[in-house]
């Protein structure tokens, strides 16, 4: 039997991979953390980027640009992202950074290749 805790894990894993927006918002933070760019135009309004950084995150602003959408509805694909456990935020001032939790991915995709059985493979 799983533990009530672990359902709610693989749940919210589900939860937040059930929509194309939060897939690709996944895909826009690891490709991030890979090209180790920074921010969109930030730096230029106060935002307290740190240059030569390799991975200063995704922030909202570049999320409603991408996706056209609204500052609240970006937020709540977000949240659904941090449920999970796939995201870390970073705040710096009054700015947030997210970035993809390539451990905690991992994590999950391994408890939940477990569950399913020694056949899973992930790497």
């Amino acid at each position: 039997m799983l533990r009530e805790e672990r359902v709610a894990r693989f749940v919210a894993l589900g939860q937040a991979l059930s929509d194309p927006i939060r897939v690709r918002m996944l895909g826009l933070m690891a490709a991030a953390a890979s090209e180790g760019r920074g921010c969109c135009g930030l730096p230029d309004l106060g935002a307290p980027v740190n240059a030569g950084e390799e991975n200063v995150g995704v922030c909202v602003c570049e999320f409603e640009d991408y996706f056209q959408m609204g500052q609240s509805k970006v937020s709540y694909h977000v949240r659904k992202l941090k449920e999970a456990g796939m995201i870390r935020e970073e705040k710096r001032g009054k700015w947030s950074f997210y970035s993809l939790d390539r451990e905690a991915v991992q994590e999950l995709l391994h408890e939940i290749a477990g569950h399913l059985g020694s056949g899973v493979e992930v790497s």
